[in-house]
């Protein structure tokens, strides 16, 4: 009878095993179509023909930035195969990459410069693109600048154009440059918090929105004369552009209101007559014009044109990495709050720019290493880390060149001063040499909810640190002393690197802000450029081709970092998908970059900083 069952029940162990195997092979199959499918959809790039006698149609989107997101992996084939739109930054290299292309290419005959989509640029960011689109100019061929409508640094863009177009509904929105930050002092009274602030310096602004409701008298005077260099350039560049008088475009500029109402509040009227813009022409006049310059295209739909995105994918990318070159130029871009350990994007974190710039410095290949910096720095130790891998490089024989973005402040310039050359933007904002430590206490805001902190401890110094008790005179002349000796130490950094005396940095420092061009003759910078510039730079010191560069980045250690690290704080992964938040961009962003830096995950393990803290936001150039 068990013999009988043994033998019957076989078959139905053997059908389980097959099913269950089945299903296994079935899953697995599954998984990596679905890989595969991932693939595909990543990195598939069609055929493409680039038109004759076409035109080039460039429209970036989103932000310009200078560091490829670790999001574009993942996100870009979410987004992909679930068909949902995500805002994406446009590389600013690939635009440069692309526009000089196109410049020799006999097959582009005119730049059609579309800025509707474009996010912020900052202005060192505009004039390198409006760079490329000068010799593109000098080749003999035509720049046509069309919009719906331009904000400043939309108009900045265009202003590089032979001609602009501007929708009959649109407006060209000029109204200046301004500074404004969020001051909480009335806040944190109300919440009962001790804010102890320690600094060092007259014009170290950092703190300012910790400890008063207003701009103080020596922050408006030094924003002021970097603010008005900025402004006084953008306008030199626009009026060179589009051959204006300089005083009657100033003029335009501050009586626009009572001009407004001269053309019956019509702003497109307006920019037509004080000759801001060419042409007022709807979205088909504006085709119809574009045909007229290069024909219609072949399928008939809209002017013969090949996009951004197209015309990129036939074209070698600069600073790429063949494997064939013995010498090269390491370029290692880094943006954002400088901050101890991993940083996520837009954040620098110590660890990793250390590693890409130590990945550098063992790569026999490397013979030197261009920084590219934006930050308002952050942690005073964190920059320290930095530099001294930095020095490193140098002591190892390599070539160390700095290239400033449009802010390399505080701590940024504190890992900067040593550098074999640092090249700057006239408009970069440097310098703010100095220190500080912000240390909150709220004994005060628990006694008012009913909680209070009692113990006791070994030593007379155990409470230092304890943010639920009262900040004592000892624990308060401990820290400014920490204060005092991190902005000497800044001041020798600088001085040994400038090759200066403390005294002469003592009188450009107290956390004053520089634009490039003061910067330059006060002997903070070597020369002003761009990154191209550095990297010449660079090349010129250690004797080989400016080609050479190739940008130097990290794999994450695993999968799983990779998914750790994509875009925090999680704002700025709901920012790409859904551009158009419930809070306001001009609310939510000046919020969180002056926060930032006092978020936990960023505190510098003395609690001191070297940050600008001018978010470039509060800079309202758009």
């Amino acid at each position: 009878m068990k013999k009988t069952f043994f033998l019957l029940s076989r078959p139905v162990v053997w059908s389980y095993r097959f099913l269950r195997s089945g299903l296994t092979v079935l899953s697995n199959l599954l998984f990596l179509a679905l890989v595969a499918l991932v693939l595909f959809v990543l990195l598939y790039k069609p055929q493409v023909q680039v038109p004759m006698h076409s035109a080039l149609l460039l429209a970036p989107e989103g932000d310009i930035v200078e560091q490829r997101s670790s999001i574009g992996f993942i996100a870009k084939a979410v987004a992909r195969l679930s068909g949902t739109p995500m805002r994406e930054d446009t590389f600013l290299q690939d635009i440069v990459d692309v526009v000089h292309a196109a410049s020799g290419d006999p097959r582009i005959k005119l730049l059609v410069l579309n800025t509707n989509r474009m996010g912020n640029a900052s202005l060192d960011q505009i004039r390198t693109i409006g760079s490329a689109i000068e010799e593109f100019k000098r080749t003999g061929k035509k720049v046509i600048a069309v919009g719906d409508s331009f904000n400043q640094a939309q108009y900045y863009l265009a202003s590089w154009a032979d001609k602009i177009n501007l929708h009959p509904m649109g407006a060209v929105n000029m109204r200046g440059f301004s500074v404004f930050r969020l001051y909480a002092r009335e806040l944190i009274d109300k919440l009962a918090i001790d804010f102890h602030v320690f600094r060092v310096g007259t014009f170290k602004a950092a703190v300012e929105p910790l400890l008063r409701d207003n701009m103080s008298a020596e922050d408006k005077e030094a924003t002021g004369l970097w603010l008005g260099k900025l402004w006084d350039l953008y306008c030199d560049d626009i009026v060179k552009h589009r051959g204006l008088e300089r005083q009657v475009f100033l003029d335009n500029v501050n009586q626009t209101v009572s001009q407004l109402g001269a053309v019956g509040g019509d702003r497109a009227r307006l920019a037509l007559a004080t000759g801001l813009v060419d042409g007022l022409k709807n979205r088909q006049e504006m085709e119809q014009l574009l045909i007229q310059e290069v024909g219609p295209a072949p399928d008939k739909e809209g002017f013969n044109c090949i996009g951004f995105q197209e015309y990129l994918d036939t074209i070698t990318p600069s600073y790429t990495d063949d494997q064939q070159k013995k010498d090269l130029i390491g370029i290692i871009i880094a943006s954002g709050n400088i901050l101890p350990g991993k940083g996520a994007v837009d954040q620098i974190g110590s660890d990793d720019l250390v590693k890409r710039i130590r990945k550098a410095r063992q790569d026999a290949r490397v013979k030197a290493i261009v920084l590219r910096i934006t930050t308002g720095g952050g942690s005073a130790f964190a920059s320290e880390m930095i530099r001294e891998e930095l020095a490193a490089a140098k002591k190892d024989g390599k070539i160390v060149v700095v290239s400033m973005g449009a802010m390399a402040a505080s701590g940024g310039y504190w890992l900067a001063a040593e550098a074999d050359a640092i090249v700057a933007a006239p408009t970069t904002l440097t310098g703010s040499i100095g220190i500080f430590g912000a240390i909150p206490v709220v004994d005060k805001t628990l006694a008012q909810i009913g909680l209070h902190s009692d113990g006791i401890g070994t030593t007379d110094i155990a409470h230092f640190g304890n943010l639920t008790r009262p900040m004592s005179e000892a624990e308060a002349s401990t820290m400014q002393m920490d204060v005092e000796r991190g902005y000497h130490q800044f001041i020798d950094i600088v001085a040994k690197g400038r090759h200066m005396s403390a005294d002469q940095v003592e009188k450009i420092a107290e956390g004053r802000v520089w634009e490039g061009a003061t910067a330059l003759s006060l002997g903070l910078v070597d020369r002003l450029g761009d990154l191209q510039d550095a990297v010449d730079e660079a090349a010129k010191r250690a004797n080989i081709p400016a080609a050479n560069g190739y940008y130097i980045e990290l794999m994450p250690d695993n999968y799983l970092d990779r998914f750790k690290r994509v875009e925090q704080p999680v704002e700025a992964l709901v920012a790409r998908f859904w551009p158009a938040t419930m809070v306001p961009d001009s609310v939510r962003r000046p919020i969180a970059e002056q926060m930032d830096i006092f978020l936990p995950d960023n505190n510098d393990p003395e609690g001191l900083y070297s940050h600008c803290l001018l978010p470039l936001s509060a800079l309202s150039f758009r």
